[in-house]
């Protein structure tokens, strides 16, 4: 389903639609996004994110205690060693014990952290059985959905000045230009707003989003139909390339109480737009879940734009 069909019946709808163009963090919070002028990771919503910090701070605190050591000795030896400490240098050309302790004290650590970190490898790549399947294939530059046993399909495009809705019958003044894609005009601010968001989430949001229901084990197949993409969100720490003619799968299960929206960002360099390619997923209640099925098959009959949860569009209406 291409997006230019639904053009006309969205321009016709915005009339009515005031009520409900409030922010998304009205309805659900936003949980996965990136924040300005912050580091470190975005909150964990899976096991699998979970694990992975847990592991990035393991790995932290060794490789720390291995930067002081070696500062240390570099400290002793400049100090204890130099010319005038040491007028008269030692003549042996080796020292078996210290041979013997900086060959196996490496083996142990690595082999310690390998005691940790394969775990989490195998974690992510043992695909267990899917209770949803989504398909997610990757297009220069725009992300193609499908829900492999529920008939439902389309294709999520980033929000931004250039959206291709009908501006001028909007209400919204004149078309705007390519140029004016990444520029965060009033006109992006409406846009952003129409399909529920604020400001804050130019860039990252998309027109559709894939949604999940918590508490569910949501495999994803994930394959490209042009150059290498990267499906990714950080949340949930998960990352797997889409490659033209390939099905690769990742797999991911949202922690109830988690419910929210999270954004990511293809991850492998694909083209001339390759930043504007952002991916936004919405994870709800199986409830709620339950409900937006319904509603998207009853969209995709009809042709029409695949809505946000209902629970969501509820929350941003009051």
């Amino acid at each position: 389903m291409r997006l230019p069909t639904l053009f006309s019946r969205l321009a016709a709808a915005i009339a009515g639609a005031g009520a409900a163009t409030t922010a998304a963090a009205q309805g659900l919070p936003v949980i996965g996004a990136p924040v300005d002028r912050e580091t470190g990771f975005q909150p964990a919503a899976t096991e699998l994110a979970t694990d992975l910090q847990w592991l990035d701070g393991l790995l932290l605190v060794i490789i720390t205690l291995i930067s002081l050591f070696v500062m240390a000795l570099l400290a002793v030896v400049i100090v204890r060693y130099n010319r005038r400490s040491n007028p008269e240098p030692a003549g042996f050309t080796h020292n078996t014990p210290i041979e013997v302790a900086w060959t196996v004290i490496p083996i142990v650590i690595l082999v310690f952290i390998g005691a940790f970190s394969l775990p989490v490898l195998f974690k992510q790549q043992e695909i267990p059985q899917g209770e949803v399947i989504v398909k997610a294939t990757g297009y220069q530059w725009y992300w193609g959905y499908e829900y492999v046993d529920e008939g439902i399909e389309f294709e999520s495009f980033m929000i931004d000045g250039s959206y291709k809705i009908d501006d001028e019958a909007a209400g919204w003044g004149d078309d705007q230009e390519m140029s004016d894609a990444q520029v965060l005009t009033d006109v992006a601010r409406a846009k952003l707003e129409y399909f529920g968001y604020d400001e804050n989430a130019f860039l990252l949001a998309t027109d559709t989003a894939v949604v999940v229901p918590t508490g569910k084990t949501v495999v994803v197949q994930v394959t490209a139909a042009d150059v290498i993409h990267s499906w990714t969100i950080p949340s949930f720490g998960v990352k797997q390339d889409g490659v033209p003619g390939r099905l690769a799968e990742l797999w991911f299960e949202v922690e109830e109480g988690m419910e929210g929206v999270y954004f990511g960002q293809c991850s492998e360099l694909c083209g001339i737009s390759h930043a504007y390619m952002p991916i936004t997923v919405i994870a709800v209640t199986e409830d709620d879940y339950n409900v937006w099925l319904d509603d998207a098959r009853a969209a995709a009959e009809a042709g029409e734009i695949i809505p946000k949860p209902r629970a969501l569009r509820i929350a941003s209406a009051n």
